[in-house]
């Protein structure tokens, strides 16, 4: 079974940053993408930041690009998301997301049905 917990998230000035980590129950290092989304009320949820493990190709949303950076820890079956110069806008709860299976080209969009596993998320609150 593959459980994936979130941790990471809090309350932070604009213009500060926090980093949110996913630690994964299994391995799904040997192939597949892994993705932090976001939901904020009265809105849909949104694809941040994705990637695929076994290349490391990366995908970010325009909103994010040059502020939030996505790694991955194999050691640790962990990934993270250093988020940078962060705005009122950024505020949702973000959820970690995988799916064993997926893999992306570098420029391809991801979507939230390409995904099979989500955690409980993480509030992230950005105040002015």
């Amino acid at each position: 079974r593959v459980y994936l917990v979130e941790s990471g998230g809090g309350s932070v000035q604009a213009g500060g940053s926090l980093r949110l980590s996913c630690a994964a129950s299994d391995n799904t290092y040997s192939g597949g993408s892994m993705a932090w989304f976001r939901q904020a009320p009265g809105k849909e949820r949104e694809a941040v930041a994705a990637i695929y493990i076994a290349l490391g190709i990366t995908y970010y949303a325009d909103s994010v690009k040059g502020r939030f950076a996505i790694s991955q820890d194999n050691a640790k079956n962990t990934v993270y998301l250093q988020m940078n110069n962060l705005k009122p806008e950024d505020t949702a709860m973000y959820y970690c997301a995988e799916n064993e299976a997926l893999a992306f080209s570098a420029g391809a969009k991801v979507a939230a049905s390409d995904f099979r596993r989500w955690g409980q998320g993480t509030q992230v609150t950005v105040f002015s």
